[in-house]
Formats: C-alpha cells, sequence, structure tokens
C-alpha cells in the first residue's frame, strides 16, 4: 500500500528503528593497522553517544543521530569481537596472501595497485580491496608471472601479477 493512504506522520515514520548493519558471515580478518582503526571507531562511536545522549531530550533530530551512532556501535563492537588479526610478516614472500599489496597488469595493458585487507579496513578508490571480493579471491595463492582469472559484473577478464609486497 502506498504511504499515501496511510496516517502516519514523517516524525512517526522517522522514529521507527534503523535497520541494522550486515555483519559478514565469513571471518573479519584484519590487518594490525585494520584493528587499531577499528578500536578508535569504537572509542570515537562512545564519544559520540554520550555527547548525542546530552543533547538529544526532544530534538528528533538529536535522537535520529543517537539511534544511528547506537546502531553503529553495536556493528563496530561485533566487528571488533570477531576481528582476528593477521602479521603478514610470517607469509611465504613470493604469493599473495592476505596483507599483501599486488601491482596487476590488465589485458589491455593498464596496471594497477591493490593492498588485500579486512572487510572494514577496504577502501577501493584507495586501491585497498577486502580478502573477500572477487579480486582478491582470484589473486589469493597467485605468484609473480601467475595469470588469473577476475570474475566481474562486466565480464571475466585475466590480470597478470607483476609485484607482491608485504608491509614491514
Amino acid at each position: 500500500m502506498s504511504r499515501a493512504f496511510v496516517k502516519e506522520s514523517d516524525d512517526e515514520f522517522a522514529a521507527g528503528e534503523l535497520p541494522e548493519r550486515p555483519v559478514p558471515a565469513h571471518a573479519n580478518y584484519v590487518t594490525l593497522q585494520g584493528l587499531e582503526q577499528l578500536r578508535a571507531r569504537v572509542r570515537e562511536l562512545a564519544e559520540q553517544h554520550e555527547q548525542l545522549k546530552a543533547l538529544s531530550g526532544d530534538d528528533s533530530e538529536a535522537k535520529r543521530k543517537l539511534r544511528e551512532v547506537e546502531r553503529d556501535q553495536r556493528y563496530f563492537v561485533a566487528q571488533l569481537e570477531r576481528a582476528e588479526p593477521v602479521d603478514p610478516a610470517h607469509h611465504p614472500r613470493g604469493e599473495v596472501r592476505f596483507g599483501a599489496t599486488v601491482k596487476v597488469e590488465e589485458t589491455g595493458g593498464s596496471v594497477e595497485t591493490f593492498s588485500i585487507v579486512g572487510d572494514d579496513e577496504a577502501d577501493v578508490a584507495a586501491g585497498r580491496i577486502s580478502w573477500a571480493s572477487p579480486l582478491a579471491r582470484s589473486l589469493l595463492g597467485a605468484r609473480v608471472g601467475d595469470i588469473v582469472k577476475w570474475r566481474r559484473p562486466a565480464g571475466e577478464t585475466e590480470v597478470e601479477i607483476v609485484t607482491i609486497d608485504y608491509p614491514q
């Protein structure tokens, strides 16, 4: 039924619960830097929560923001509790594993560099991809010179592993 025929104000609709942020079913591997980022995010949200609690009173916008912060707190606390830090210092240097920075060359000649990180660390624009992404899954286990198939929404392509580096 259209909302046009329902007798409820926008305020009543906005006061409803926000959907939870989905926690991935797969393991929550994180780099050591990612673990620190998770801890910092939990602290930041706790501070925001206290500030908003003091301000909320009758302010509907502050109450909405408080609900968002509480939802995000539940998500990031769960992610921190599930975090499995991975130190790439023990990984074989010649093979792509979690924490690696991999330079690849696509069939057309374009070269890109990606670091394989945890879900909450991923930022494609910055070249950081989740270990659970299709590209990372196709790269895991590969060695320099290997050509791997990357299944993506635009179609399958092949990339060659040019270099593999790990943070010191």
